[in-house]
């Protein structure tokens, strides 16, 4: 996979995270980060056009209200020249956050190979890979997807090489 054209579409969240307290960076922007340091991939942050609150509590309530309508600041619109995509997420709800849904649900997966990472603090994968594969028509979405606990994401480089 390392040769191949790649790309990371990632979200992450910075402030105060479940079990990890406030971070300045999200846990799953220090996992894409690896990915891009090992696959040289292009990256794609998917981030709320509103900005969450910095506490975690409310921001959960903001969230659970925005699944099915998550506004983002930008979006790709075309990612024809990559071979492999990298999706990377946080566990909300036993799927992907919110705003990543609505980054690729319109994308033209076809003929892509798409791999998965989840952060979480006890999730694991929850249904993301599932619900990847739903939302990402014609794809090939891997079965190697990797969950990693997000209060062990910034020491999670050697594990992300070696999934690589």
């Amino acid at each position: 996979m390392k040769d191949k054209k790649s790309l990371i579409i990632y979200f992450s969240r910075a402030d105060e995270n479940y079990s990890v307290g406030y971070i300045e960076k999200g846990n799953t922007e220090y996992v894409a980060e690896y990915v891009k340091e090992f696959t040289n991939a292009d990256m794609f942050k998917v981030e709320p056009l509103v900005p969450y609150a910095k506490d975690y509590k409310t921001c959960i309530k903001e969230a659970k209200m925005r699944i099915g309508n998550a506004p983002i600041k930008a979006t790709i619109s075309d990612i024809s020249k990559y071979e492999v995509i990298y999706i990377m997420t946080p566990i909300y709800w036993g799927t992907y956050a919110p705003e990543l849904e609505t980054a690729i649900k319109n994308l033209d997966f076809s003929g892509k190979i798409i791999r998965i990472i989840t952060t979480h603090e006890g999730s694991g994968l929850a249904n993301v890979v599932k619900d990847i594969k739903n939302i990402c028509n014609g794809a090939i979405v891997l079965d190697d997807a990797l969950a990693i606990v997000g209060s062990e994401a910034k020491e999670s480089k050697k594990q992300i090489e070696h999934w690589i």
